[in-house]
């Protein structure tokens, strides 16, 4: 039986293919304790391997996003899915060190794309408005769900294998989920909305920069992206730190880390889908106030609470990758209802470039702060760790201000 556009077996779909193609999102960070211990590397290079990967996701969201608005959602999902579930195979097998890695990982972002902002245009063109924040905040949650099983099944392997193992096991999830693509796809329509005589795919990309309020949505969003791909990238280096500052060997605190970490993206997942609720009910400019002031409280603070008890610990930071995400479906829904629907696509290609730009250069700061404040040695130390989580609540300070100016508009 096929799955109906807009339909709940439709959607739930699309939730399992963003659940296997969101785990390759934090592989490396799933291993990335013992990537620094077998390689060498400085908290600095290892922002850098992270930001490489955002590099290239951001290009791809952008490339993507004008192949939606060109060629269809559907087309573009399919088509460039291919090479989503091809390249982290390739970075399995070919990886050796920081080079490869950083050239590698950047690639595998190059990728990855297709699989993000052509469900977003779907999830526009057929969910009804009244429903569409609710049925996004499932469409992130699943994608937070994928982050917390690439954590676990990374852990699980960790235990009995090494890292290579553990990023194999990652990297076959892609391809799973391109399959179950092919199966939702089946009655969708490929949607291609007309366009203004003469308004070219590039020309609509002025047209975003002087929408308003589209270009407040995308500052908005800018500042969220500051903030929760730095938690993302150095949650599970944080959490063990915490544990190897309370005595555990490095490997057991990286397994360790690992669970906890994907402990918190559950937080994730309850935090997507009742900031898409909330929206739906009570505006999405003030749900994203809400959970971006509280967000910045935490990213302010938690660094300085590394030496607490690791169970209290944990729970704040599962409060923390709550607030973090409580918006993000607010704010995919917002561009898309600040802006004519034959540039959605190119909205959402300025959106990435800005914003997941600065998800790029969040993780090197973080990293250099880390260094820098820590001289280096930065296990337990709470002074190093306080600085470094606070550069996110620095660039997360945009984010308020520009949603209250989007809000000042829509009234």
């Amino acid at each position: 039986m096929m799955a109906a556009p807009g339909s709940g077996r439709w959607l739930a779909l699309l939730c399992a293919c963003r659940v296997l193609a969101a785990a390759w999102f934090v592989a490396y960070s799933a291993v990335l304790p013992l990537l620094r211990e077998d390689w060498g590397l400085s908290a600095r290079d290892a922002g850098m391997i992270q930001g490489a990967f955002h590099f290239g996701y951001l290009a791809s969201l952008f490339i993507v996003g004008l192949i939606a608005d060109h060629f269809g959602a559907k087309r573009a999902l399919l088509v460039t899915g291919v090479a989503g579930f091809l390249s982290p195979i390739a970075f399995v097998f070919l990886v050796e060190g920081f080079w490869s890695a950083l050239w590698l990982h950047a690639l595998t972002g190059l990728t990855q794309g297709g699989f993000y902002t052509p469900v977003l245009a779907m999830v526009n063109e057929h969910v009804e408005r009244r429903r569409r924040g609710r049925a996004m905040g499932f469409i992130i949650a699943a994608s937070s769900a994928g982050y917390a099983l690439a954590l676990g099944v990374a852990g699980l392997v960790l235990m009995f294998d090494g890292w290579r193992s553990a990023l194999a096991a990652v990297a076959v999830m892609p391809a799973l989920s391109w399959l179950i693509a092919l199966e939702a796809m089946r009655a969708t329509p490929n949607v291609v909305h007309p366009r203004p005589e003469g308004l070219t795919v590039f020309a609509s990309i002025p047209a975003v920069l002087r929408n308003r309020k589209g270009m407040y949505s995308v500052w908005g969003y800018t500042a969220h992206s500051w903030e929760l791909l730095g938690l993302w990238a150095w949650l599970p280096a944080f959490l063990t730190a915490a544990l190897v500052s309370n005595g555990e060997a490095t490997a057991t605190a990286a397994t360790l880390g690992l669970a906890l970490a994907a402990l918190t993206y559950v937080a994730n997942i309850a935090g997507s889908i009742t900031g898409g609720t909330m929206a739906d009910r009570w505006g999405r400019t003030q749900s994203i106030l809400l959970w971006s002031s509280v967000s910045l409280v935490l990213s302010f603070s938690i660094g300085w609470l590394i030496a607490l008890p690791v169970a209290l610990l944990v729970a704040i930071a599962c409060l923390h990758n709550f607030a973090a995400i409580a918006d993000s479906s607010a704010h995919s829904t917002v561009i898309a209802e600040s802006v004519p629907p034959h540039i959605l696509g190119a909205a959402y290609a300025v959106r990435s470039v800005v914003g997941f730009g600065a998800g790029v250069v969040s993780p090197v700061v973080f990293g250099w702060a880390l260094d820098l404040a820590g001289d280096g040695k930065t296990s337990g130390d709470a002074f190093a760790w306080g600085i470094a989580w606070a550069t996110l609540g620095v660039g997360g300070l945009l984010g308020p201000l520009a949603t209250w100016k989007l809000q000042k508009l829509q009234r």
